[in-house]
């Protein structure tokens, strides 16, 4: 465990806090986080990080309990798990989730703590993770969809100074980008977090000498605890005390050839307090889609949907945590043992989402959301430069897709979106600046978005032209369960990728892959999945469906899912969209909460004839 050393012996006072000093205190930690992502954004070189914002940023409060952060990632847990006294001037770096609670979940985050001293004491902590586009291992962007140990997935750093008392520990950087295929990158990237970090330090400081450390220690309290008094009522007025709610989804494969995982959820008030509860979810799996999660960023994720909704203004922050207990069971999808691979968690993060929206909206169903993008898929090319200036020169590209927005009680789900909404695409320009493709299209995919009053939002289709030969990896999912409408809506489209061979055959792709090859001439079609429907398509106004139409979101065909009929021209029949939607009405039966599309036997049935890949075989335990 950690050891602080301090000089200050004078202790801390609480003291009054009026509202104005509250309030700049407040947007002071929102500005200094905004300014740690740019501060980064202007530093790094890898196009994950200065293109597509793969980062996340953190302020804390002296016992590091956040109080400003976009993700979140637990201090407690780092420090808990470091061996070492901790002094002014030290830098921490670590990318071994176990070895630091779970605070990160996968070997290419490598994430820095900063300990943010004031007149000889801690006032606080800054930290900041970011995905480093490769981090050595037995295949670029160090992802390998085979994986089954950590081991396999590239340099694991344990948690270590970087830095001691502002000194570089300059030997032991080299060593660790030794072991990388991008080390230009990965210098740059981690100067940047560590530079991002170092300047949320100085605004905290600037902070506290302009109130006071006392008056700054307080106001972190009070924003604390707002968190808690808004949440407690919040879990009184949406659960009734006793009642246990269920949900579960999907996620369609390891890798492996094993799936789907079962990913159970269930949240039981009790009094004051609420139990979210992991057990019920299938064991880990043998390749690397584990989802090694922080009980803390269980909760993080859990407030993020309460509060915001309540208040999309609020500072969310810690405060709430000691309302929320969380069991994961040990040797789960969610805790795997050690050494497991982690390489491809990034579809567990997505699915928690979709996991806490069937949950908590089944309280409220003119609060649910449809399942919605609930991932964010990789698409990695490497390889040579085969003639020219740059023959020989190493090529390495890693970024992130985008896809369907669920359909929401308040509208639609946008198109082609991010996840995250702080993820931007990296412009057709630079890849093609800086890669040897061609972008030939970048368009949603119509018809994709489950129907719906609310329609959910369109897959999007990226077709990448390689010019040099090289090979790519793919990690993606839904290729094989729906993400489901709900009160009425339709699931939305699954995923495809394929490649249209430069030798005029076609292949079909699965949705993890890596070290697959391509030559020059060759496209894949990198086709995301939509967003959900949200509420009965036959109460969709047909204008906008034929205004839709004319846009390319949706087909004459399409919209008759909605009870329209209109021709290419998106012109309305109305008499005949009348009868249409009379028939459907007639014969249908009651709309479902959820509709997840045909049963899960039904699509294993039915996956090679309808995707052209084989159906996962059942997990077995790892």
């Amino acid at each position: 465990m950690a050891r602080l050393i301090e000089t200050a012996t004078e202790p801390l006072r609480q003291v009054d806090v009026d509202v104005v000093t509250l309030d700049l205190v407040e947007n002071g930690l929102r500005n200094a986080r905004y300014e740690m992502d740019e501060v980064l954004f202007r530093t790094a070189l890898s196009p994950g990080i200065r293109e597509q914002h793969d980062e996340f940023p953190l302020i804390a409060n002296r016992d590091g309990k956040m109080v400003v952060g976009q993700f979140g990632l637990s201090i407690p847990d780092f420090l808990e798990n470091f061996d070492g006294d901790i002094e002014e001037g030290d830098v921490l770096l670590t990318s071994d989730p176990y070895s630091c609670g779970a605070a990160i979940s996968h070997a290419n985050d490598w994430l820095v703590v900063i300990p943010i001293f004031f007149e000889g004491r801690i006032v606080g902590w800054s930290a900041m993770f970011g995905h480093m586009s490769d981090v050595g291992g037995k295949t670029p962007a160090s992802m390998p969809t085979d994986a089954r140990t950590i081991f396999e997935e590239g340099v694991v750093i344990p948690p270590f100074k970087l830095y001691r008392k502002g000194e570089l520990a300059d030997d032991a950087l080299r060593i660790i980008l030794n072991q990388v295929r991008k080390p230009d990158w990965n210098r740059a990237d981690l100067n940047g977090i560590v530079a991002a970090c170092r300047t949320a330090a100085r605004r905290v400081q600037e902070m506290c000498a302009r109130f006071g450390i006392h008056t700054y220690n307080s106001a972190l309290d009070q924003l604390l605890d707002r968190n808690y008094r808004a949440m407690k009522v919040l879990l009184q007025a949406v659960f009734k005390d006793g009642e246990t709610i269920s949900f579960t989804d999907y996620i369609c494969d390891d890798g492996l050839g094993y799936g789907p995982y079962e990913l159970k959820l269930s949240l039981t008030r009790n009094g004051e307090k609420v139990t979210l509860d992991f057990s019920g979810s299938s064991p880990q799996a043998q390749g690397p889609i584990n989802y090694f999660i922080n009980e803390n960023l269980m909760r993080m994720f859990f407030g993020i949907y309460m509060i915001t909704v309540a208040d999309p203004q609020i500072l969310w922050n810690d405060g709430f945590y000691p309302l929320v207990d969380v069991i994961i069971p040990e040797e789960s999808f969610w805790k795997p043992k050690y050494p497991a691979a982690l390489n491809a968690r990034n579809h567990g993060i997505g699915r928690v989402f979709d996991l806490f929206g069937g949950l908590l909206g089944q309280t409220n169903p003119d609060l649910l959301n449809a399942a919605g993008f609930s991932s964010s898929p990789h698409f990695m090319y490497s390889g040579n430069y085969s003639e020219g200036d740059r023959k020989g020169e190493w090529f390495q590209l890693y970024s992130i897709g985008f896809g369907g927005i669920p359909g929401r009680p308040l509208g639609d789900g946008p198109d082609g979106h991010s996840l995250w909404p702080s993820f931007v695409n990296i412009p057709c320009e630079y890849l093609e600046s800086y890669y040897p493709l061609r972008v030939e299209r970048w368009e949603t995919v119509a018809d994709t978005g489950g129907a719906g009053v609310h329609r959910g939002g369109n897959a999007v289709d990226v077709a990448y032209r390689f010019l040099e030969p090289g090979t790519i990896a793919i990690h993606d999912d839904r290729w094989l369960t729906y993400p489901w409408g709900v009160n009425g809506g339709e699931p939305g489209a699954r995923s495809r990728k394929w490649i249209e061979r430069a030798d005029g055959t076609t292949e079909v792709l699965g949705s993890k892959v890596h070290d697959v090859p391509v030559q020059r001439g060759d496209l894949l079609h990198f086709v995301t999945w939509g967003g959900g429907g949200w509420g009965d398509p036959l109460a969709r106004d047909p204008e906008l469906v034929a205004l839709e139409v004319r846009r390319g979101l949706v087909t004459a065909q399409g919209a008759r899912r909605y009870g329209v009929v209109c021709d290419e021209d998106g012109v309305v029949d109305t008499e005949a969209t009348e009868k249409l939607r009379e028939e459907v009405r007639s014969t249908r039966g009651p709309l479902p909460t959820f509709d997840r599309g045909p049963e899960l036997a039904t699509i294993l049935e039915r996956a090679l004839e309808e995707t052209g890949l084989p159906a996962p075989l059942k997990p077995v335990v790892s």
